[in-house]
């Protein structure tokens, strides 16, 4: 299947260079451009896209209030966000996936990574920069716990893992910690149809879109702690 990508970025000369590059490969296509966030929603919408390359500042709408509302519609439950930033570690990053994105990268990532990331981004997984490591991201998300604009659904977050078996709960650990459902089952010495279907219940337990939406619940529950080094 083709992977219908829009890219939303209110720089054009930007958005000509990705379009060359993901119109390149076989199993993708950009099916839109969008110069703002609320242009980036509609086209989302009309053109049925898989992916969308998000700009995280851009005039009018943002990057972040467009993901919410794309992440709020239940017809755009099968999007991806993947967020664009200069930063590769800010306020942005965590705020993009709490937002609901599935990750971000950074505009100076090499070619190769951007592709990698549109598929990584349309089969479900959670990306997270090869610059910002998994605990720099933990880090932020810690401090972001307490900053307010979600520490109020800290307590209520920490009581849906109530509704998770021990097992659910052992995977969703190890989705924190970056493991595929490969290394996860071997980990855990099960099959990966297995820790499928413990993730896919994870996910409709704790309401999240994807495994990102995972390590954001899994860290900002207590459940997994940043690492201190």
């Amino acid at each position: 299947m083709t992977i219908k990508v829009v890219l939303a970025d209110d720089q054009a000369l930007l958005r000509s260079a990705f379009r060359i590059l993901v119109d390149s490969e076989p199993d993708m296509e950009v099916v839109g451009e969008a110069s703002d966030g609320a242009e980036a929603v509609r086209l989302t919408r009309e053109t049925g896209a898989d992916v969308v390359l998000m700009d995280i500042r851009m005039p009018g709408t943002d990057g972040l209030a467009a993901t919410r509302l794309i992440s709020a519609d239940p017809a755009l439950a099968d999007v991806r966000v993947v967020m664009l930033t200069t930063f590769e570690v800010d306020e942005y990053v965590v705020k993009s996936l709490r937002a609901g994105a599935s990750g971000f990268l950074g505009k100076g990532a090499e070619p190769e990574e951007l592709l990698a990331a549109i598929r990584v981004a349309a089969a479900g997984e959670a990306l997270l920069s090869p610059v910002a490591t998994k605990g720099l991201i933990a880090k932020f998300l810690a401090q972001g716990a307490g900053s307010g604009d979600s520490a109020a659904d800290g307590g209520y977050e920490a009581a849906r893992l109530e509704a998770l078996t021990v097992r659910e709960r052992e995977v969703l650990v190890q989705v924190a910690g970056g493991l595929s459902n490969d290394q996860i089952a071997e980990r855990l010495q099960v099959s990966p149809l297995t820790v499928k279907t413990h993730v896919n219940r994870t996910m409709a337990k704790l309401g999240a879109r994807d495994r990102a939406g995972l390590v954001v619940i899994a860290y900002e529950t207590g459940l997994v702690r940043p690492r201190s080094e």
